[in-house]
């Protein structure tokens, strides 16, 4: 997408009753660097739920599937995928591992690290958007595993992951599978509290996270947002199921972006910059449908976070 575009979505969102822009925003190199110190923070605790489920599950499904490929969605650090990729070594030796992701300082510099790291395992960084394209530089070995991980794909409105999904499906032939995390809602064994208190760290780095995407836009885009001029904001919503992060103005202000003309904030008046969406097994089987995949399997860690493994299904002869 050029910046032309991209700047006629900013300015589409920034003129919605409720200001918003996209989530991607946050990741320069600064922001993926922030978000890696947010999941290693003790109260988020989404990523070491998930990372001890891929502890107990990483090698049987490598063993099961047995991929020649890996290829992770927003992979950022590869924190996670680092069990998967020592599985994938042990039992495929010369795998090729595809990190795609936004941030192509960030990329490079996690690639270099895992080549030292997985000396038997290709490491080819791709540069691109995954919610837009997969735009690919040669074709995929197979069978290929792809990776969603971290809860990403709750950043997206239904129709939005459903078409995030689609795509992935679109990229899947038959032996190939998803793996796909998904932070589950409040309930017995996870607090509302708990849930809110992993976006309002008390060291301030979400809020710094959260800042860090008015920066973005104007080092980008030639904004001057003054980010002294808001505060963070997040909270759980019952009714959606979601977090929302927020910016929030601290007095009136006035914002300017070429392209698009000044912009005007009241004090209090809120710029969501994110949507986390939280799930349970029955919303998840319904997306999987949706995209045309179907669940196979469901790793659950005691109603907290979850893996779901799907693939394409396939298609039955008639008796």
């Amino acid at each position: 997408m050029s910046d032309s575009e991209e700047v006629r979505r900013i300015a589409d969102g920034l003129a919605k009753p409720q200001k918003q822009v996209d989530s991607k925003h946050f990741y320069d190199q600064r922001g993926s660097e922030l978000f890696d110190e947010i999941t290693r923070l003790p109260e988020y605790y989404p990523t070491r739920t998930e990372l001890a489920l891929l502890e107990r599950w990483a090698e049987p499904l490598v063993e099961r599937v047995r991929p020649s490929a890996l290829l992770e969605l927003g992979a950022g650090s590869a924190r996670k995928t680092r069990l998967l990729l020592a599985a994938l070594q042990r039992v495929v030796p010369g795998a090729t591992y595809i990190p795609l992701d936004v941030s192509a300082s960030f990329l490079e510099e996690t690639a270099r690290e895992l080549r030292a790291e997985f000396p038997e395992l290709r490491v080819t960084p791709v540069v691109g958007d995954f919610t837009r394209d997969m735009e690919l530089d040669e074709p995929l070995p197979r069978p290929t595993l792809f990776a969603l991980l971290g809860g990403t794909i709750g950043n997206f409105g239904d129709r939005r992951a459903i078409g995030i999904l689609s795509h992935v499906r679109e990229h899947m032939e038959p032996g190939d599978r998803l793996l796909l995390g998904v932070d589950l809602r409040p309930g017995p064994t996870k607090s509302r509290e708990e849930l809110e208190s992993a976006y309002n760290d008390a060291r301030g780095v979400t809020a710094e996270f959260n800042l860090n995407l008015l920066r973005v836009l104007n080092h980008r885009y030639g904004a001057d947002f003054d980010p002294a001029d808001f505060s963070h904001l997040a909270f759980y919503d019952d009714e959606h199921h979601r977090i929302e992060m927020h910016l929030e103005a601290r007095r009136d202000t006035t914002v300017t972006l070429p392209g698009v003309g000044a912009v005007k904030f009241r004090r209090e008046e809120t710029l969501r910059t994110e949507i986390s969406r939280k799930y349970d097994r029955l919303g998840v089987e319904s997306m999987f449908r949706r995209a045309g995949l179907e669940v196979t399997d469901w790793l659950d860690a005691d109603g907290r976070y979850a893996i779901a493994v799907g693939e394409r299904p396939v298609a039955r002869s008639p008796a």
